[in-house]
């Protein structure tokens, strides 16, 4: 039996958020006030929409975007870890689950050449136009009420359990791997023996710790926090031996 590995990606296998990152190919490295007043709560993919939709307008390339993007900097020790998954492929699946989108995702992971580490992206889909634009669209819809409307983390990640074992894959163990608010829903369906692990001094550390003396929310998983990546390599690798 194999263990699983869930990585959100921004601020947990990058060390930035990609989404704000790709600001650096406007003018003057910033956006005009009235689209920063656009976003709305919750509804931060159409948010992103119309930044790429102004980037096109300013007639950055897709070319200059991918190279803007592909310099974003990993987290200290994800590269080594992803490496390590590589060469683990037997005893360890790996998935990413991200509110980020599929292009920023795979030209990041791509310059950085851990691409085989990772066997399914689920994020938001983006595409280039004809006119050189790129549009990003909402991964799905669902009706969680503590998701964003662009994403449940926790459905992705119960689908995909439920699709693996109908073909035969039941998991060992589960790792989830995140650092943010949209990530505390998944790891609710984590089990005994389980692993969530969140990133020292951001939110989810805060969540999990106000939800493990919640009477509403009894987690099962351990919880372990992390600063680097080796620290989760430390943790994974005693999973598989």
């Amino acid at each position: 039996m194999k263990s699983l590995v869930v990585f959100d990606f921004d601020h947990t296998l990058v060390d930035d958020n990609s989404d704000t990152w790709v600001i650096k190919c406007a003018p003057n490295q910033s956006l005009p006030a009235w689209l920063k007043n656009s976003y709305q709560k919750g509804r931060w993919t159409e948010y992103m929409g119309r930044v790429m939709s102004y980037l096109g307008e300013q007639e950055v390339s897709r070319d200059t975007v991918r190279s803007v993007m592909e310099t974003v900097p990993f987290t200290d020790g994800m590269v080594e870890l992803l490496t390590y998954i590589s060469q683990n492929k037997n005893n360890i699946d790996c998935i990413i689950i991200s509110d980020s989108n599929s292009l920023f995702i795979d030209w990041i992971l791509g310059a950085a050449g851990v691409k085989t580490a990772v066997d399914n992206v689920f994020t938001n889909p983006a595409t280039f136009d004809d006119r050189g634009y790129m549009s990003v669209q909402c991964y799905h819809s669902h009706e969680c009420g503590q998701c964003p409307v662009n994403m449940c983390k926790r459905s992705v990640l119960d689908d995909f359990i439920k699709n693996k074992r109908q073909g035969g894959v039941q998991y060992e163990r589960i790792c989830y791997i995140g650092d943010g608010r949209n990530d505390l829903c998944p790891v609710k369906i984590l089990r005994e023996g389980d692993l969530v692990m969140a990133r020292k001094g951001y939110t989810l550390e805060t969540l999990l710790s106000s939800a493990r003396v919640s009477e509403n929310c009894l987690l099962k998983p351990r919880v372990v926090v992390w600063s680097s990546g080796f620290e989760i390599l430390n943790e994974i690798s005693k999973l598989i031996n």
